[in-house]
């Protein structure tokens, strides 16, 4: 059935979510500072080995780096159609309207972050969106079942160490997953190899950029970044209607 994918997805985060809170209602403070940083490292080291494995092929034994200049221009692109759509600043409104409606400690100021950081990190890797377009095309929802556990596992210790907030990117996942599942038929024909790796590299960026945020160790809009991941199926469009 297409669309079971993302149920699962969905399922998964929640349970995985409702795992981190029962364990944060045991676990010291000092505990999950401490298993959060362990996350945001964990989240980089993620991130750049993506981005290594997108960039760079073996060719007569070395290395030879592909598609820098399409992740340039794609980070380029998305952040002015993210900034003027102002994707982060939604996200944030969204998670606080959510706060003030569900969560019984208005000053829980982790709420958001969780909202946030875990909408992100479910929703930015290739396997969204490659996964999503298996399931609406073909009705095989294997990569999202395989990305369902993952994302349980994540949402557990999200949820351990940032809230309740965790739990509610469930609708994150749900609303973009589904769209792609449902545009799948439209969008499966320009997803080629080198355009899925295209977009695995700019994704993976992404989520490094996210460990930076848990980490403190900068404050970047991924959110506002979000469109670059969809930049490369453009470049394909005019590669392919001006034939170069």
């Amino acid at each position: 059935m297409p669309g079971l994918g993302t149920i699962v997805n969905i399922a998964a985060v929640l349970v995985g979510g409702g795992v981190g809170l029962l364990l944060k209602k045991i676990m010291a403070v000092r505990f999950t500072d401490t298993i959060l940083q362990g996350m945001g490292l964990a989240v980089i080291i993620i991130g750049v080995c993506g981005t290594v494995g997108a960039t760079f092929i073996v060719i007569d034994g070395g290395l030879d780096a592909r598609f820098t200049l399409v992740m340039v221009l794609s980070l380029a692109a998305g952040a002015l159609a993210g900034e003027a759509v102002n994707i982060e600043a939604r996200l944030e409104a969204l998670g606080r309207f959510c706060e003030k409606k569900f969560s019984k400690n208005n000053s829980n100021s982790t709420f958001a972050q969780g909202f946030i950081t875990a909408s992100l990190v479910f929703c930015v890797g290739a396997m969204a969106v490659v996964g999503s377009i298996e399931d609406g095309v073909n009705a095989n929802g294997q990569i999202l079942f395989a990305k369902s556990a993952i994302d349980a596992v994540t949402a557990a210790i999200f949820a351990s160490t940032m809230g309740i907030g965790v739990l509610f990117s469930a609708v994150s996942v749900g609303l973009y997953q589904g769209l792609i599942t449902l545009l799948s038929a439209y969008i499966a024909p320009y997803l080629d190899d080198g355009v899925i790796a295209q977009m695995s590299l700019t994704g993976s960026v992404l989520i490094a950029a996210i460990g930076f945020n848990m980490l403190k160790m900068a404050k970047i809009k991924v959110g506002n970044l979000l469109p670059a991941i969809f930049v490369p199926v453009l470049f394909f469009l005019v590669r392919l209607i001006f034939n170069f």
